[in-house]
């Protein structure tokens, strides 16, 4: 059974930066496409960010510019570079992971997430 296992959560003040790192066990193939969601109280969970194999990245916009997954060809892990962190950017952040693609928003493994706080 494939596990997601994410670190890197904190605390940071607002205009800081925290990066976030999520690796997959229980599985001997890579996993096609890994990225990240989060979710705020009260809010649904929503999509972040994403790379699939071979390097291609998805982003939502409100990330887009601020949020980076780094290039790194460490089989089934994912790391989430997070820059100019807003309040409003506090969240539970979720890794998810897919055996393949192409979407960017199906996924069949979650981790249990890392909290992501951001003061002003």
């Amino acid at each position: 059974q494939v596990q997601l296992v994410e670190s890197g959560g904190g605390l940071v003040q607002a205009g800081g930066s925290l990066r976030l790192s999520c690796v997959a066990s229980g599985t001997t193939t890579r996993l096609d496409v890994m990225g990240w969601y989060r979710q705020a109280p009260g809010k649904q969970r929503e999509f972040v960010a994403a790379r699939a194999t071979g390097g291609s990245t998805h982003y939502a916009d409100s990330v887009k510019g601020r949020f980076t997954i780094p290039e790194d060809n460490t089989k089934n892990t994912v790391y989430l570079q997070m820059s100019s962190l807003k309040p409003e950017d506090t969240a539970v952040y979720y890794c998810a992971a897919a055996p393949s693609g192409p979407s960017w928003y199906e996924y069949d493994f979650w981790g249990q997430g890392t909290q992501v706080t951001v003061s002003s």
